[in-house]
């Protein structure tokens, strides 16, 4: 019986073929994250840098302006309440589920609980009128006003609230860090774009004025982040964030009088850690 040697050289270079690339494959599918079709949750907790912004004012019988005014957060630190449920809203916090769409987007919902405070006792530029001008002891030269209490206080302490949706990448890079068992840690890029609703419940106390307290939509934000992702037994993680935005609030409500309004806009800066969770259902 006669063998022709190309066919049986053919063959054998597929079948070598066949085993390398199945080796090859091996080796990506150990650093490929399946996360299509899965669930994913966190919590955690935040702090925020603003930018200043003017801040105008206008109602019945006032309309003025507060030129590049300054403001910050109020952090809590590390404390209970951010597992405490009943007073889970106090500090500044972040919540986010979300599904991943394939392995590496995912879209999701949440909320960034932040704090807006404005310095208070110092002097800024004005530009307006407002009735009774010089008896709340905020009168300086130089068209400019010191912000007393009983002038104006301005907070968005029960919540500057960004209420959004985003559109996320994650790459896993366990690889480029020579981690080889990915099933015990694994480390991920993240990062995204958002947009939302600003839902404040703004605390003023304004030229004697009795202020409104209760939630608002107020406006809109748009951001975006890059973070760390640390995914331990590929079922729990610890995420760090950085999220850039900017919030353009043009409907602030600020006393029980309807006509009462105040607008900003603001760029943030939040950094972000958060704990959580991913699954298949």
């Amino acid at each position: 019986m006669k063998f022709s040697i190309s066919p049986i050289i053919f063959i054998t270079a597929l079948f070598v073929f066949q085993i390398t690339q199945a080796q090859e494959d091996i080796k990506k599918e150990k650093f490929t994250s399946h996360n299509k079709g899965k669930f994913f949750f966190f919590w955690g907790g935040n702090r925020e840098s603003f930018s200043k912004s003017d801040i105008t004012f206008k109602g019945e019988n006032y309309d003025f302006t507060l030129n590049n005014v300054a403001a910050d957060d109020k952090p809590k630190g590390w404390h209970i309440d951010y597992v405490n449920p009943s007073r889970m809203t106090i500090p500044q916090t972040n919540f986010r589920m979300g599904y991943f769409i394939s392995d590496k987007y995912n879209i999701s919902i949440g909320v960034d609980h932040m704090k807006y405070v404005l310095r208070q006792n110092v002097a800024a530029d004005f530009t307006g009128y407002y009735p009774n001008q010089g008896t709340f002891g905020e009168t300086l030269p130089n068209n400019q006003v010191l912000l007393t209490e009983d002038f104006l206080t301005f907070e968005h302490t029960d919540g500057l609230n960004y209420i959004h949706t985003e559109f996320s990448r994650m790459d896993d890079f366990s690889n480029v860090l020579k981690i080889k068992n990915t099933d015990k840690i694994q480390i991920n890029l993240t990062e995204g774009i958002g947009a939302g609703i600003m839902l404040p419940k703004t605390n003023t106390k304004l030229i004697g004025k009795e202020r409104h307290d209760n939630f608002h939509i107020s406006g809109f934000g748009i951001s975006a982040k890059v973070g760390i992702n640390i995914t331990f037994f590929k079922y729990f993680f610890i995420q760090s964030e950085l999220k850039a935005g900017f919030i353009n609030m043009n409907n602030i409500r600020t006393t029980n009088d309807v006509n009462d309004k105040a607008q900003q806009n603001i760029l943030f800066l939040q950094r972000i850690i958060a704990f959580g969770g991913i699954f298949k259902i």
